[in-house]
């Protein structure tokens, strides 16, 4: 049984090495340019490079998005751009726009095209035309439900891969077209900027009665009407495999390493619980706590059921629940001393009960008893930012295990 891609977000090049340490079979990740995610630091040609070295090394992919839906002003721009990345042995190009697929063969005749989601494609005719004009995979649209895409399966050729998003923001728009952010203060979502205004606070007025606020909820904060639930699909692994999707994809490149290096764990170790007994598989309920051990909204199926209800928004608050705090990163390791060279994240005090991470492998508590500075002198915290700190630890760890604490 060819195993389903556990594709992750690298929204720069530390995320990407965490991602791919962590377990993820492909990663994907935009560069400076025409990318819709303008606000994530994003790659350099530089970076592109290493990061692609990095993950190729590993036996890993890296997809590319180039999935803004371009203006004139973006096409010489984008003609250079894709002229220094054809040297670049990158897997597949992720594409929404029918002018940037064209540009991209053109200057790299053998790319492989992904179909970004952006392109809303919804059914197997124009799955069938895109297909046709070269595309290898498509992304699919998030308000797909299963038995869509098993009849899309069913009707499509096997060269035509499937893939969808299983973990992360939905977006209240039609898989992302959105007009709002570009309407209310002039950020253009499909060019990278979007203000995510589906998740500020709204009243009802009516046109003629200006300043009469109408409630449209139980208590006087407003409403978050367009508000969706967070998706999370590590409960129904079996369903996505059997649905005959090609990968799985975690949304977030502008979330953090913490945040990549939790989802990717979990997934990874699920998808392989799966695979090694799939008659016998059983999910298991440690899998959703790592998950909700990251800053998250409620969690929902999406569209992958049926048509979500007023059960997957939320109506009181676009807040994010966040029960842990990432506060280390393992930097190196001394296995006959036991200390750990740590990298701060956030406030670390002696006497802290934390958990303790890494990639392929379980948490395990631990309580900091003896923590040294850089010139091995006790101390007592660790206010500073990144700062580098010594800790003695009571299980052996490896470079990027990851420290966390309950709020």
């Amino acid at each position: 049984m060819k195993k389903i891609e556990l594709l992750a977000p690298a929204g720069d090049l530390e995320k990407l090495k965490i991602a791919v340490d962590y377990g993820a079979d492909a990663v994907y990740f935009g560069g400076e340019l025409f990318g819709l995610r303008a606000a994530a630091k994003n790659f350099s040609m530089e970076e592109i490079r290493e990061g692609v070295a990095y993950a190729h090394d590993r036996g890993r992919k890296v997809h590319m998005t180039i999935n803004i839906f371009a203006h004139n002003e973006d096409i010489a721009e984008l003609e250079n751009y894709l002229d220094q990345l054809k040297e670049i042995p990158i897997d597949a190009f992720i594409v929404s726009d029918p002018g940037i697929i064209m540009m991209i063969r053109e200057t790299i005749p053998d790319a492989e095209i992904h179909l970004s989601t952006q392109a809303n494609m919804t059914n197997y005719k124009t799955a069938e035309f895109w297909h046709k004009q070269g595309v290898k995979r498509i992304v699919l649209a998030r308000e797909l439900t299963f038995e869509e895409i098993r009849e899309l399966k069913r009707r499509l050729p096997e060269t035509l891969e499937l893939e969808a998003f299983i973990q992360g923001a939905m977006c209240i728009s039609y898989s992302g077209r959105c007009l709002l952010s570009n309407f209310m203060i002039e950020r253009d979502a499909n060019r990278g900027e979007c203000a995510h205004p589906c998740r500020w606070k709204y009243h009802l007025v009516e046109e003629q009665r200006p300043g009469e606020y109408f409630p449209v909820e139980e208590d006087e904060r407003g409403t978050y009407i367009l508000n969706s639930r967070d998706l999370c699909m590590i409960e129904h692994i079996p369903d996505l495999i059997r649905s005959g999707l090609s990968s799985g994809k975690i949304e977030g490149r502008m979330k953090s390493i913490f945040y990549v290096a939790t989802i990717v764990g979990a997934y990874r170790i699920a998808i392989d619980a799966y695979y090694a007994d799939p008659e016998g598989f059983q999910f298991n309920p440690e899998w959703l706590k790592e998950l909700k051990k990251v800053s998250h909204r409620e969690f929902t199926t999406g569209f992958y059921y049926n048509k979500p209800t007023n059960k997957d928004q939320n109506y009181q608050t676009s807040a994010y629940t966040r029960e842990y705090s990432f506060v280390g990163l393992v930097k190196d390791y001394d296995e006959t001393t036991g200390i750990a060279v740590v990298e701060q994240r956030n406030k670390m005090e002696m006497g802290d009960e934390i958990e303790v991470f890494g990639p392929f492998a379980d948490y395990f508590p631990h309580k900091i008893e003896v923590m040294l500075d850089e010139k091995d002198q006790p101390i007592e915290s660790a206010p500073h930012p990144q700062q580098i700190v010594k800790i003695k630890m009571a299980q052996p760890v490896s470079e990027k295990y990851m420290f966390r604490k309950q709020r």
